[in-house]
């Protein structure tokens, strides 16, 4: 047993000692650390080196611009254009400029006229033919069987008759009918009222649908404005689509406010509305479009009177002007009888005139209403409402 311990001392010493020798070993193999070489050297140990510190990234410059963000396709946004306004042509004169174009629809009536005349032999027969000549022309009973007979009293008189004794005559018994002294200007006189503020003019411009109310009272707006006027207009033809969209058309080339309200509103408070808010503005003139309306509907013509009543609570009605089309001839008149007692027309307008040979209903409306015609449409371009000349007028029919 003795000997049992004695060889396990034994070889746990030898044990002991392989292992030291290998640790010795790897340590030479690996070197001497540095206190150990500075020993050798004979120098003091060297200092630990100080930690490297990073570079950091440089701080960013307080006024340098931000990266730029990568552009974006945007979509420019553009910006609503404001509605340019135009300068109208001056009002005066224009049926002179115009009278070529007029010649042309009209200058049968003149042309059938004068040829009759200048037979040599102006019987019973040819006399007739002068009288129906005038009647197709829309001339009227009455006015036709005037000019006859003063035609046939100075024929006899004057004897022989030339060409240009013949264009003559008839140039002025037309000018007779056409009656050259009537006022034939729009009323654009304002009042003032009982407080002592200034009142601007209305007008009523008023009509059957088709004539071509509402395109005539944007063109109004316009001679207006070429006279230096200022102008509300008032949008009460509220029945009618888009009626208030094609006034506020026309109002916004010449610089025209236009006052509207709801669709199938009531006219008669558009037609205040409008009337108030020219007041307040110090505008010279107020259109009112109303309602068109058949002639032949009691009920919408009386509301036609209410417009005018209510109208007339603020300032005084100065001119209520009747649109006719021009080639409904004598159907046009019988509107003009209903229009005229409903609201006491002060003018007519005579739309769509270059359009028919019928220039007689310029006397007969005027011999019917006994009121003038003040202004006639001759185109569809805006400065084709031109203020009527009597001279410039038969001078177109007669083709002179």
């Amino acid at each position: 047993m003795e000997i049992l311990i004695l060889a396990v001392v034994i070889a746990v010493v030898v044990l002991g000692t392989v292992s030291g020798l290998v640790i010795t070993g790897r340590r030479r193999k690996a070197g001497p650390p540095d206190e150990d070489v500075a020993t050798r050297t004979g120098g003091a140990p060297a200092p630990p080196a100080e930690p490297q510190e990073q570079d950091a990234p440089a701080p960013a410059d307080a006024t340098a611009a931000p990266p730029a963000a990568p552009e974006a396709a945007a979509t420019p946004v553009a910006e609503p254009e404001s509605p340019v306004v135009e300068t109208p042509a001056p009002a005066e004169g224009r049926l002179v400029r115009l009278r070529a174009r007029l010649a042309r629809s009209q200058s049968s009536l003149g042309k059938g006229l004068l040829t009759l005349l200048s037979r040599e032999n102006l019987d019973e027969e040819t006399w007739e033919e002068i009288e129906d000549t005038l009647l197709r022309a829309d001339v009227g009973v009455a006015p036709t069987q005037e000019l006859v007979e003063r035609l046939r009293e100075r024929v006899r008189v004057l004897g022989t008759r030339t060409p240009e004794e013949l264009r003559a005559l008839l140039r002025e018994e037309l000018l007779h009918l056409v009656a050259t002294d009537a006022d034939r200007t729009v009323n654009t006189a304002g009042g003032v009222s009982s407080t002592g503020d200034e009142l601007p003019a209305i007008a009523l411009v008023v009509g059957v649908n088709g004539t071509g109310k509402t395109t005539t009272t944007g063109k109004l707006a316009r001679v207006l404005v070429a006279d230096g006027k200022s102008v509300v207009l008032g949008a009460a033809d509220t029945f009618r689509a888009a009626a208030a969209d094609q006034l506020e058309t026309w109002g916004s080339r010449v610089g025209a406010r236009t006052v509207r309200g709801p669709e199938g509103g009531d006219p008669a408070s558009v037609a205040f509305q409008a009337v108030k808010e020219g007041i307040q503005e110090t505008a010279d003139v107020v259109l009112v479009d109303t309602a068109g309306r058949l002639h032949t509907k009691t009920g919408l013509m009386d509301e036609l009177g209410k417009v005018k009543r209510v109208v007339e609570k603020q300032a005084p009605v100065g001119e209520v002007l009747l649109v006719l089309d021009a080639t409904t001839g004598q159907n046009g008149l019988v509107q003009a009888r209903v229009f005229a007692e409903v609201v006491d027309v002060t003018g007519v307008v005579l739309t769509k005139l270059d359009g028919t040979a019928k220039g007689g209903i310029v006397i007969a409306v005027q011999r019917e209403l006994g009121v003038p015609v003040k202004l006639v449409g001759l185109g569809e371009g805006p400065d084709d409402l031109a203020p009527f000349e009597a001279e410039a007028f038969v001078d177109a029919l007669i083709d002179q």
